[in-house]
C-alpha cells in the first residue's frame, strides 16, 4: 500500500521582539492620544463655563447699574449731595449720610485694623501651637461667618445699652471746649463704629495671618542671624513684606462695613436726621471748632445705606428715584475708597524684594 502524504500546516513566521514592542507602543500612543483629546475637551468646557460665569456676572452688574442710573437720572445733582433730607423728594439730600458714613468707617478702621493686625502678629509670630491658640483660631474662623445682624444685637446690648447700665452724663473740659459724654453710649457714632469693628475684626485677623504666613521663613532667619531681635525682624522685615496682603483684608473688611445696614438697624441708627455728627456745618469748622470735632463720636448719625433703607420704605413713589441716586453715590464712594486702598497696596508691593 502507498502511504498518502499529509501536507504540512502553514506556520506563521514568529514575530520578532522589535515588532511586538512596536505594536504595543502604537496601542499606548493611540490610548494616550484619545485620553489627551478627552482632557482637552473637558478643559475647553471648563474654560467656557468660567467665561460664561465671569461675563454673566459682569452683564448682571451692568444691567443693575444701568437700571439705577436710569432711575436716578435728573435726581443725582450737586444740590442732592450737599442738602439735608427733606419730606419733599425734590428737595431731599444725602449730606448727613455721606458725612456719617465717613466718620463711621474712619472710626471702624481706627478700632479694627490695629487690633486685627496685632492679634494676627501675636498668633503667628509669638504664640505656641497650644490647645488655647487652636481654640482661638477656631473661634475667629467661625466668627467670620456669623450673620451681621448678630453683631448688631451684640452691639445694641454691649454699647448702646451697656447691659442695662443706668444713664449718666459727664461734662468734660478739654481746654478747647467742653465734651458731653453719655454712658451708655446710646445710638451714637461710637456705638456703630464699635459694632462694625467687631464685624470686621475676624476678616482683618484672618487676612493678616495669611499675609504673615506668605513671608518666607528664610527672611526671618537671615534677620535673626544678623543680630536683629524678634521685634526688629517683625517690624523691619516681616510687616513690610506682608503689608500688601494685609491691605487686601482691610479693603474687604471696610468695603463690607460701608454697605452694612442690618447691624445699624439693630443698634437703632437714624434713617432721617437733618444734621451731621458733631453739628459740623463745614470742613473748616473741624479746624476752627475742635470742641465740635471731639463731639462727633458721641453724636447721633445716619449712613448712606440707612438713608436708602428709609427712602425705599417711603410711600411717595418719587423717593424710589432718590434712593437710586443714593445707591449710585454709595457705589462711587466704594470705588474711590477701594481704588485708593489698592493703589496704596500696589505702592508697597513694589518695595517687596524676596
Amino acid at each position: 500500500m502507498s502511504r498518502r502524504s499529509i501536507p504540512p500546516l502553514p506556520v506563521e513566521p514568529p514575530q520578532t521582539t522589535f515588532e511586538s514592542s512596536l505594536g504595543g507602543t502604537k496601542l499606548i500612543e493611540e490610548s494616550f492620544d484619545s485620553e489627551l483629546a478627552r482632557r482637552h475637551r473637558y478643559g475647553m468646557i471648563f474654560e467656557w463655563v468660567c467665561w460664561l460665569a465671569t461675563w454673566g456676572s459682569v452683564i448682571i452688574l451692568g444691567v443693575l447699574i444701568a437700571t439705577m442710573a436710569w432711575q436716578a437720572m435728573g435726581w443725582l445733582t450737586p444740590k442732592f449731595l450737599v442738602s439735608m433730607p427733606r419730606r419733599n423728594p425734590a428737595d431731599a439730600g444725602i449730606l448727613p449720610g455721606i458725612v456719617g458714613t465717613f466718620w463711621l468707617i474712619l472710626l471702624t478702621a481706627v478700632l479694627s485694623v490695629p487690633l486685627g493686625v496685632g492679634a494676627a502678629i501675636y498668633l503667628e509670630e509669638y504664640s505656641k501651637p497650644t490647645l488655647l491658640t487652636k481654640f482661638i483660631q477656631l473661634n475667629i474662623a467661625n466668627l467670620a461667618g456669623v450673620p451681621s445682624i448678630v453683631y448688631g444685637i451684640l452691639g445694641f446690648t454691649a454699647f448702646v445699652r451697656m447691659f442695662g447700665l443706668a444713664k449718666s452724663e459727664y461734662l468734660i473740659n478739654l481746654g478747647i471746649g467742653s465734651l458731653q459724654l453719655t454712658l451708655p453710649f446710646g445710638r451714637t457714632v461710637i456705638s456703630g463704629a464699635l459694632t462694625l469693628a467687631l464685624l470686621s475684626l475676624p476678616v482683618v485677623i484672618i487676612a493678616s495671618q495669611e499675609a504673615l504666613r506668605s513671608v518666607p521663613p528664610s527672611l526671618r532667619h537671615a534677620s535673626l542671624a544678623l543680630g536683629a531681635t524678634k521685634w526688629q525682624t517683625i517690624w523691619h522685615q516681616v510687616l513690610p513684606s506682608a503689608l500688601p496682603g494685609m491691605m487686601t483684608g482691610v479693603i474687604l473688611a471696610m468695603s463690607r462695613a460701608i454697605g452694612e445696614t442690618a447691624p445699624l438697624v439693630a443698634i437703632g441708627a437714624a434713617t432721617y436726621i437733618t444734621f451731621t455728627p458733631g453739628r459740623l456745618n463745614s470742613v473748616s469748622e473741624a479746624f476752627t471748632r475742635p470742641d465740635k470735632l471731639a463731639q462727633v463720636p458721641f453724636d447721633s448719625f445716619t449712613t448712606i445705606p440707612m438713608q436708602i433703607y428709609g427712602w425705599i420704605n417711603e410711600a411717595k413713589p418719587e423717593f424710589q428715584h432718590v434712593a437710586a441716586a443714593a445707591i449710585l453715590v454709595l457705589l462711587v464712594i466704594l470705588l474711590i475708597s477701594n481704588g485708593l486702598a489698592i493703589f496704596i497696596r500696589q505702592h508697597f508691593q513694589k518695595k517687596v524684594r524676596w
